[in-house]
């Protein structure tokens, strides 16, 4: 994200002008002169770390539910983003393209990137397309990409070790399949060096601040400790309404002989991990 900001004469020591035409040598089409002045005015708003920040994870969430979708016949086109058939790091999409039916698609774009043979920026029109197609399905995650999101869209994604292939290459395929909980996974890895910081910062008595509150609390709970408060909240509720000892046969958690107490402190767990444990003094949001 950086790195492409810089392109276009942004850092986090300098914003630069948001009514300049031309960076670098650069001269700035209609679109980029508009997604720029965006980019500046948010970097105003939030800081340059902070928006960095936040396009870099919505990159990494659209990428990580994109590889989700594909190895599990999720996406609409059924053609891969990022591998073939095989599950080799050679984009489906990208030999698919003028065959493809996809909302948003413009052939005479695909063409034009054909003839010039830029696979790069095929590739970037073509991931963007997808995602924007996918807003009628799927808004949560893949809200409509404009502005300064698209302005910092990651460059060379094709090359030997991108962060694509690496994705690819470092997590096996079967572990993307039918688990849906690999997603949450990720996101909890990606902070977790942020979180180390904050709760570095906390033993030096450095308040928390609202953008770091996430990173220190955002804890992704596995499939089988819902499973388990469930069966044993909900599920015991209903079983001892409506005796059903088939039900409870198919519940892998369930304690017959759990107390009442012990089933409310279990399903407490996360909210006392987060909130006795982290002095509330040093809980003070800027």
């Amino acid at each position: 994200m950086g790195q492409r900001a810089l392109r276009y004469g942004i850092s986090d020591k300098e914003i630069g002008n948001p009514n300049d035409d031309s960076v670098g040598g650069h001269l700035l089409s209609s679109t980029e002169k508009k997604q720029r002045a965006a980019l500046i005015e948010q970097i105003k708003e939030k800081g340059y770390e902070q928006v960095m920040e936040e396009v870099a994870y919505t990159w990494f969430n659209r990428f990580s539910a994109l590889r989700f979708m594909e190895v599990n016949g999720y996406l609409p086109t059924r053609v891969r983003v990022f591998t073939d058939e095989n599950n080799s790091f050679k984009p489906q999409i990208l030999t698919e393209a003028i065959h493809m039916e996809l909302d948003g698609l413009d052939m005479e774009k695909v063409y034009a990137y054909k003839e010039a043979n830029n696979d790069d920026e095929l590739y970037k029109y073509l991931l963007i397309t997808q995602c924007n197609a996918l807003n009628s399905v799927l808004p949560g995650m893949f809200q409509k990409i404009a502005d300064y999101t698209e302005l910092l869209f990651p460059d060379n994604l094709l090359r030997e070790g991108s962060v694509v292939q690496q994705m690819i290459e470092l997590i096996p395929e079967e572990d993307w399949k039918d688990a849906v909980q690999i997603i949450g996974w990720l996101y909890q890895y990606y902070n977790s060096e942020k979180k180390d910081d904050v709760f570095a910062a906390l033993k030096k008595n450095v308040k928390i601040t609202k953008e770091n509150i996430p990173a220190a609390t955002q804890l992704f709970t596995p499939d089988w400790i819902v499973r388990y408060m469930v069966e044993n909240s909900l599920g015991r509720l209903w079983v001892e309404g409506h005796p059903n000892d088939e039900l409870k046969s198919q519940w892998k958690y369930y304690l017959e002989e759990a107390t009442f107490w012990f089933i409310c402190l279990t399903c407490l767990y996360r909210f006392m991990r987060l909130m006795v444990l982290i002095p509330e003094r040093l809980l003070q949001v800027s």
